[in-house]
């Protein structure tokens, strides 16, 4: 049966037994050892903390101990190895000082005389809780390499800039404002001034501000109280309590209503805020960035953006330029794109021919880098030998005079506005929000003449469009 329980405990974990009758020590050690765990036993307080930098999993701790008491030894640990799950052992008498070890920490307690199938049931949940901490661990490290500053794809010289930029920023605590077109990579650089800050460890909680109607962006945001509002049947909680000890990232903040900036800026300036329909004050010990595709300068000017909010995003700010003005980087992500997609999909494509480079670099890349991995992929998809060739990219070389003016030939004039506005929306990604201000427009009109003309994702698509990096 004990076998059975310790089942997936990798036979590698360690436990500390500190237990100053000898009897005991020795049967809790038997017990530990029968779970395939390594085991060292010490008889007191003093000994226990000399050992705190082996790093044990898990530790058997006696509370009643000679030289430095259970709950000394507890805080010691908390400090020098917070990873070891501590399971404290002791007496009817004292539960008080148990319920104080469990406040302190302790994963769980056992009442002395204690049940020998309580105990390995104990340890086992204790070890396998220890292996996800183990776990977790190792991915924040693998996320911390992967979203590393030495990288980063390019040649360009803005972009080599605007990385240079955040890799100082990382190491404070400053606000980020990132600034880019849809595809250019903001999101990718939020999380690697992320994983390269002393946050590392804490969450990176993503919320896409363009995508959730006003009311629902609140309840996200903060959270909210159980009965705050129709169908609120739980408590909520929001994204500044997930992002407690690491960071925000609020895509598309322009697309914020002016009646979130308020209370988003006092949660920025006093650093706490309550959950909807609730009283408690809660500190928001968060970092954030932000990014947007958006002139937050020109949504100042005409009313759509506070300007005290504004400067408190902006404390630095980075600009990543489109796909279209690097084009030096353009061989460097298709190639990098190419392998990672090879090497994903078991394929045997490993190159990409003079020819489909050429169409690569004189496409416009109006979805930036998204479009050109989107691109590559379906390239490798469907490739059948090891080359990407012309006929598997689906794009259409730029012709050579593309800056003379478009002919239009014996059209309407209605026919000519449709054929522009299709143009547009294709160009920007049917981003209607930078569609709308290229053709000088307001967004209300463009919906309208989106339905008249029946162009496009349609209006269900427009809050997804809006809030894509």
């Amino acid at each position: 049966m004990v076998m059975e329980r310790a089942k997936g405990v990798d036979r590698k974990k360690s436990i500390l037994v500190v237990e100053d009758e000898p009897g005991m020590r020795n049967i809790l050690s038997d017990l530990a050892e029968g779970l395939g765990c390594e085991v060292a036993a010490v008889e007191d307080g003093e000994q226990a903390v000399a050992r705190s930098s082996d790093k044990f999993d898990v530790m058997l701790l006696d509370l009643s101990l000679p030289k430095l008491g259970g709950i000394e030894v507890l805080r010691h640990y908390r400090v020098a190895s917070p990873d070891t799950r501590v399971i404290v052992l002791t007496a009817y008498a004292s539960m008080q000082t148990a319920v104080e070890a469990m406040r302190l920490g302790a994963y769980d307690y056992i009442t002395k005389p204690f049940d020998v199938t309580r105990v390995e049931e104990t340890i086992v949940g204790a070890l396998q809780g220890a292996g996800l901490l183990a776990e977790n661990r190792y991915l924040r490290e693998e996320l911390k390499r992967r979203y590393n500053f030495e990288n980063i794809i390019g040649a360009n010289v803005e972009v080599q800039k605007a990385y240079l930029t955040a890799a100082r920023v990382a190491k404070t605590d400053a606000s980020v404002l990132i600034l880019g077109e849809t595809g250019t990579g903001k999101e990718y650089l939020a999380k690697t001034i992320h994983y390269q800050s002393p946050r590392y460890e804490g969450p990176f909680v993503a919320v896409h501000c363009g995508a959730l109607p006003e009311t629902l962006l609140e309840s996200e945001l903060f959270g909210h109280e159980k009965g705050a509002f129709t169908n609120a049947y739980t408590r909520h909680i929001g994204r500044f309590e997930r992002a407690c000890r690491g960071t925000l990232f609020l895509d598309e903040v322009g697309d914020i209503s002016l009646s979130t900036q308020v209370k988003l800026l006092r949660v920025l300036q006093e650093r706490e805020f309550e959950r909807l329909g609730g009283t408690e004050t809660i500190r928001a010990d968060v970092r954030v960035i932000a990014a947007t595709h958006q002139d937050l300068r020109q949504a100042i000017k005409e009313g759509r953006f506070r300007e005290d909010l504004f400067y408190r995003l902006n404390v630095v700010t980075i600009w990543l330029p489109p796909l279209r003005e690097r084009p030096e980087d353009i061989p460097l992500f298709a190639n990098h794109f190419l392998q990672r997609f090879s090497e994903s999909y078991g394929s045997k494509v490993t190159k990409i021919s003079p020819e489909a480079m050429e169409i690569l670099l004189s496409h416009h890349w109006p979805g930036n880098l998204r479009e050109l991995q989107n691109c590559i992929e379906r390239a490798v998809i469907l490739a059948d030998g090891d080359t990407i060739t012309p006929d598997l990219l689906h794009l259409e070389k730029a012709p050579a005079s593309a800056s003379e003016p478009v002919r239009w030939g014996l059209k309407s004039l209605r026919e000519v506005e449709k054929e522009h506005i299709k143009f547009v929306l294709e160009e920007t990604g049917f981003n209607q929000s930078k569609a709308a201000r290229i053709l000088g427009i307001d967004r209300k009109t463009l919906r309208s003449k989106i339905r008249e003309y029946g162009l496009g994702p349609g209006i269900a698509g427009d809050e997804a469009s809006d809030s894509e990096n």
